[in-house]
């Protein structure tokens, strides 16, 4: 024994086992770069939306977002904050979504002063059906988000169908939201 432990440290063991931890790290970084860094897995695909109610946004319009509204018709949720830059950048898609007719679009407001984002709605424009407030970020958290904005699909049943992560480009409506909501139909 004490010949094999003199072996493994006094020999080119000791030379070996870096390398081999470092080839082996090389083989798992290059793995993980091919992957695409804009995909971001979600366990929610496929499960029913979590059970939340939310009121509106203090001093804003409509009755708020929970759970409920989100059964029997296809809605897009779109999460968003007036402190996010790409929230600006992705809202005339988020109008152009909602008056395509292809689904119910609400707004999940995450993390944001309420006079902040009723000026951010005066000034932009609200495509929100309804809105929730998410002062705290708690039911973000439920949905699994990452960041703002972020945009979920919600099927008939109430259940997630699909998550976009970051901001909406006309490529992503174009390619990836629309023909997800028209499979699901009216």
């Amino acid at each position: 024994m004490e010949r094999l432990v003199n072996l493994l440290f006094a020999g080119r063991f000791v030379y070996v086992l870096p390398l081999a931890a470092l080839a082996a790290l090389t083989v798992v970084f290059l793995f993980g770069l091919q992957k695409d860094p804009r995909i971001v897995p979600s366990a929610l695909i496929d499960k029913p939306v979590p059970e939340f109610a939310l009121p509106p946004i203090t001093g804003g319009p409509g009755m708020g977002l929970a759970s409920a509204d989100l059964k029997s018709r296809i809605s897009v949720v779109n999460v968003w904050a007036s402190w996010c830059g790409p929230c600006k950048a992705e809202h005339p898609l988020v109008e152009e979504l909602a008056r395509s007719g292809l689904a119910t679009v609400y707004g999940l407001n995450y993390k944001d002063e309420p006079s902040d984002a009723l000026r951010w709605l005066a000034d932009l424009g609200n495509p929100y059906t309804e809105i929730g407030a998410d002062r705290n970020g708690r039911v973000g958290i439920d949905w699994g988000v990452y960041g703002v904005p972020e945009t979920f699909i919600v099927d008939h049943e109430g259940r997630i169908r699909h998550k976009h992560v970051g901001p909406m480009t006309a490529e992503a409506v174009d390619g990836e939201i629309e023909p997800i909501l028209r499979v699901l139909g009216p």
